[in-house]
């Protein structure tokens, strides 16, 4: 690496904020990437934050940072599991009190951050003084690119979603909420909460993850707000980051369709909707996804072909995306 690339990670510092629920190996893999970039000359301090996790994680992972001598990680204990946006607000906090953190890169217990990453994000966002919030690019566990961003949430990129049928796919491609990256930067609407930065002066501003959201949508809420207050989003090409999916949460990955997909995840769906567009809105989205996802089925009754779904994933969408109590 060029002395110049060491340079620009001294120059724009970066605290990472790891929210650790049950993970602590994860964690502790994803922690000695970290150190990897901080002996090729990045400026990174890490704050680990342990959700409540009750099985050994924090005991676990405090073992590792002195065992490796990782004096620039520190974990932090919350005293409840509030999800994954309390617990990044709550290692905002701590990173804000680096006055010289310029950005807090979020990432997921299950990722490892590649060679030259660190430096690579911290160029970028210097070099981009808009940009609020960046994602950067991420590879799958075999090493394939992953390269998407997304649009916002729409009703007919619920419908698209729902049919899984090419012809409505293709007719309805702006619409649809993943968006393939062509390698190039590029503001989006939002990005991948696996590793996301988010520039200093919007936190400095407010800009908070919004706590009644237990898990999923809120990064897209979160990047939502951020363009409100007058950032940009971006997806960042050249960071890269490996991204186990579904590792940290089991809601994602290869076997996630033989899991039934949990409560939460309908819940956040319905408050994303009804938060940010209205009770109207959100029916009418839901409605375009019955209305795909019944056409799915019968389609897929005709050709004589398996249902590609979690288990009782129309039933569990009607109670937790529609009926269910809200949670406060």
């Amino acid at each position: 690496m060029s002395g110049r690339a060491v340079r620009r990670g001294l120059d724009f510092p970066i605290a990472v904020v790891i929210v650790n629920y049950r993970t602590a190996a994860l964690v502790t893999e994803c922690l000695a990437s970290l150190d990897v970039e901080r002996r090729s000359g990045a400026g990174l301090r890490v704050i680990v934050v342990d959700n409540d996790s009750r099985d050994g994680s924090a005991e676990s992972l405090e073992a590792a940072i002195v065992r490796e001598g990782w004096d620039w990680a520190t974990l932090v204990r919350s005293p409840t599991n509030g999800g994954f946006g309390t617990g990044c607000n709550l290692g905002i906090e701590h990173a804000l009190r680096d006055g010289e953190a310029r950005a807090v890169w979020l990432l997921n217990p299950d990722t490892r951050v590649m060679p030259g990453a660190a430096n690579a994000l911290a160029a970028f966002m210097a070099a981009t003084p808009r940009a609020g919030v960046v994602g950067t690019a991420l590879l799958l566990a075999d090493g394939a690119p992953w390269p998407y961003a997304f649009r916002f949430p729409t009703v007919l990129g619920e419908l698209e979603r729902a049919l899984r049928w090419g012809p409505a796919s293709r007719l309805l491609a702006r619409h649809r909420t993943a968006r393939r990256m062509d390698g190039r930067a590029e503001q989006i609407d939002w990005v991948s909460g696996a590793s996301m930065a988010v520039r200093r002066e919007a936190l400095q501003q407010g800009l908070r993850f919004d706590e009644d959201y237990f898990l999923y949508y809120e990064e897209t809420d979160f990047c939502r707000e951020a363009k409100t207050r007058g950032w940009q989003c971006w997806y960042a090409p050249r960071p890269t980051v490996l991204h186990v999916a579904g590792q940290s949460t089991g809601v994602t990955g290869e076997d996630a369709h033989a899991r039934r997909v949990p409560g939460y995840w309908f819940a956040s769906r319905r408050r994303y909707f009804r938060k940010n567009h209205g009770w109207a809105y959100a029916l009418a989205a839901d409605l375009a996804w019955i209305a795909g996802h019944c056409f799915y089925l019968v389609k897929q009754q005709l050709r004589r072909k398996p249902r590609e779904d979690p288990p009782r994933l129309l039933s569990d969408f009607l109670w937790f995306g529609m009926l269910a109590p809200q949670r406060r």
